[in-house]
């Protein structure tokens, strides 16, 4: 018999490195960056045909709570979680594994983010089958590794090793033994990376089977198999949730978990994938003129090149005599900052007025 098919998908963030677009009630997976559709919703949307609406659980906090919901109207009420504090997403999974434990002890659990950019939906759904089925042959804990484009020096890397091969024979896509989790690397290691030719971006993305995340749990972050245990036996959820869960430790699964498993299997993936960590990431994916400037709207320019230009409404921005800027303008706050100090955004949140962070 099947075992039954969970989804989790982490829905949190601090709505930090899209501002002013982005705020703590409307983090990065809330936007429309793309096209109409946020990037929460293109990812319920990736799940049609794979998992029904009612075994998908989505995890978020206080602040963007009713957006997701109204977001998600196909979910039941009791499918979306506030988590009560910021503890990483190793606390958010063993939330994620207790929960789905409650519906199906047997059953087959996928993590996925609720922020990335995946265009290839067949081809998506094709390796998570493969990882699943991994899952459940093995008894292992499985990830997906994204073939690299570049040298990121930003993106944790997957070292493969030997490849593995299913009782049902070999798969498509392949899968591998993983070697070892790397940190990120500085550039020159990361080219090292990508000119040896085996390691893999980690996504993110994790596939097991609830028994075996949770005996890797209690063998390796007793305090969260301890909390998943309190779950089991509590008549009270949300009161555990109120009052155990600000009290984990706050540690990422890479780190918890899948850093001391003993073995950890990885399915390359055969789709496209970003991460779209920022506004240099989005730049790429809009209309591009000759001089460089990359813009969501109607832009005018006299000797202005490689600027990124976004707008929440129909605008038309003018550009004069500057080169390499971020012009971020929404109906109550204006960004303008260099290209090149995209990253230091997140420290003006704290100098910005409490209703516009």
């Amino acid at each position: 018999m099947a075992r039954p098919l969970y989804v989790l998908i982490l829905a949190g963030g601090s709505g930090e490195r899209f501002w002013p677009l982005s705020r703590k009630s409307r983090p990065k997976q809330l936007l429309s960056l793309f096209s109409e559709e946020t990037l929460l919703e293109a990812t319920l949307r990736r799940l049609d045909g794979l998992v029904p609406p009612a075994r998908i659980l989505i995890l978020t906090n206080a602040d963007q709570e009713s957006s997701v919901r109204a977001l998600c109207p196909g979910l039941p009420h009791g499918n979306i979680i506030a988590e009560p504090a910021k503890r990483d997403t190793a606390a958010a999974i063993a939330l994620g594994a207790g929960w789905i434990a409650q519906q199906a002890p047997d059953a087959t659990m996928v993590v996925l983010p609720a922020d990335h950019l995946i265009k290839d939906t067949a081809g998506f759904q094709r390796t998570l089958r493969v990882a699943v089925a991994a899952a459940e042959e093995t008894g292992e804990l499985v990830t997906i590794g994204i073939p690299p484009t570049w040298a990121c020096p930003g993106f944790g890397y997957i070292e493969q090793g030997a490849s593995v091969t299913l009782r049902s024979g070999p798969s498509d896509p392949a899968i591998f033994d993983v070697v070892r989790f790397r940190e990120k690397p500085n550039a020159e290691l990361a080219e090292s990376f990508l000119a040896q030719g085996h390691f893999r971006w980690n996504a993110g993305m994790f596939i097991w089977t609830v028994h075996a995340i949770l005996g890797a749990f209690n063998r390796h972050t007793p305090p969260l198999g301890e909390f998943i245990a309190r779950i089991h036996s509590s008549g009270d959820f949300p009161a555990l949730l109120r009052e155990a869960f600000p009290l984990l430790p706050k540690i990422s699964i890479d780190y918890a978990v899948m850093e001391k498993a003993t073995r950890v299997l990885v399915v390359e993936a055969a789709f496209d994938w970003d991460d779209v960590g920022g506004w240099t990431a989005v730049a790429k994916y809009l209309a591009c003129d000759d001089a460089g400037n990359q813009s969501n709207c109607t832009i005018k320019t006299v000797e202005a090149a490689n600027n990124i230009v976004f707008t929440s409404g129909p605008k038309t921005i003018a550009l004069l005599g500057v080169s390499d800027l971020i012009v971020v303008h929404t109906p109550d706050a204006i960004l303008v900052c260099h290209r090149n100090e995209a990253e230091k955004i997140k420290q003006l949140i704290g100098l910005i007025p409490p209703e516009l962070q």
